[in-house]
């Protein structure tokens, strides 16, 4: 992926070497003209330039007499996904990210992202793998190779496909190789954080160290879920339902062999043939408003589970979000072959 900063140009730099930098964007090519603390100015194309030739400015001249005022762009940290929406179908390729402050913090570029969530991830991957021992006895589960990547790789790549690029990840078990491989996350346009855990806290404990999420909703994934899921449509569900919590759930059919009888206090009162029951299991991947954090208890051991249950008990909005695409969870060997025929097979 491009660095976001080579479509950014300092306000006052001659047209001539914003040709320069939008011929090495090629398909890519548009610029934005910022001032000395990165502030939007403007935009610049390929188009703006010529017309400007026209008018009889020249290459010499700064990139400021021929700029495009009150660009489009998204707003960080904004719940803003239908304004997205919209600008991808009207087919806007390439728009800067700008912060509070109006300063660009990334460049979203639609011919290689799919959408730009207003989420923060939190990926939990401070567990042993004991079960994938011996693989795991040097190498933490996440760092695992399925096809060429590291299984959490396939995660964040996924994640970034969908414009998600604050990331949390909670380490413990061999946490030093997790964050040399991963480090900060700024080559690939992504903000990573680390959060240790000096004892096992559980799937969702290490998340209460959290006290600076970026957004008002988040999204916690366990690192060894291979899937792929469709990350706007989860969130629009989320929207939609106007939910506190959204669990994704795996459907499990059950077909029962036999005619199954209805029954009470010895009456039968209906009767269904070979029956098929559908359950749903955790899938492990949730979508919270950054509220729900606040019910987790600090330094504690505590689940997902666990948190699912209290805000259910406070009559807080706990949905399903029933996974229709691939998913895998891989936490046996059996898995874990599994998964290395699929990545060849299964479309991400």
């Amino acid at each position: 992926m491009r660095n976001f900063r080579e479509h950014l140009i300092l306000q006052g730099s001659p047209i001539k070497e914003a040709l320069m930098m939008l011929d090495k964007l090629a398909a890519d090519a548009i610029l934005f003209v910022v001032d000395s603390d990165n502030k939007l100015i403007g935009s610049l194309t390929d188009g703006d330039v010529r017309r400007g030739l026209i008018k009889g400015v020249t290459i010499e001249q700064a990139v400021d007499d021929v700029i495009q005022e009150n660009p489009k762009y998204i707003s960080k940290g904004k719940q803003n996904i239908e304004q997205i929406i919209t600008y991808r179908e009207k087919n806007y390729k390439v728009l800067p990210v700008v912060d509070a402050q109006h300063k660009i913090v990334n460049i979203v570029n639609f011919r290689n992202m799919r959408s730009y969530l207003p989420i923060d991830a939190v990926i939990m991957a401070g567990g042993k793998g004991t079960r994938l021992r011996p693989l795991t006895e040097k190498v933490p589960k996440p760092l695992l190779k399925v096809g060429e990547l590291p299984i959490m790789e396939h995660n964040l790549n996924r994640l970034a496909l969908y414009g998600i690029d604050d990331f949390w990840i909670s380490v413990n078990y061999l946490g030093e190789q997790i964050e040399a491989y991963f480090g900060n996350g700024h080559a690939a346009n992504l903000s990573i954080n680390y959060l240790w855990e000096t004892k096992p806290l559980g799937t969702i404990g290490a998340a209460a160290q959290i006290d600076n999420f970026n957004h008002e909703y988040v999204l916690l994934t366990n690192s060894d879920i291979l899937t792929n899921l469709d990350y706007e449509h989860f969130f629009l569900d989320f929207i939609h339902q106007e939910a506190d919590m959204s669990v994704v759930t795996i459907p499990y059919k059950v077909d029962v062999p036999y005619a199954v009888l209805e029954t009470s206090n010895g009456h039968i009162l209906n009767l269904k043939e070979k029956p098929t029951y559908t359950y749903y299991s955790n899938g492990g991947i949730y979508l919270l408003k950054k509220s729900a954090f606040h019910h987790i208890p600090k330094n504690a051991f505590f689940n997902t589970t666990d948190l699912m249950e209290k805000l259910i008990n406070e009559n807080q909005k706990v949905i399903s979000y029933p996974m229709s695409g691939y998913w895998l969870d891989i936490g046996k060997h059996e898995d874990f072959e599994k998964a290395q025929k699929d990545i060849t097979q299964i479309k991400f």
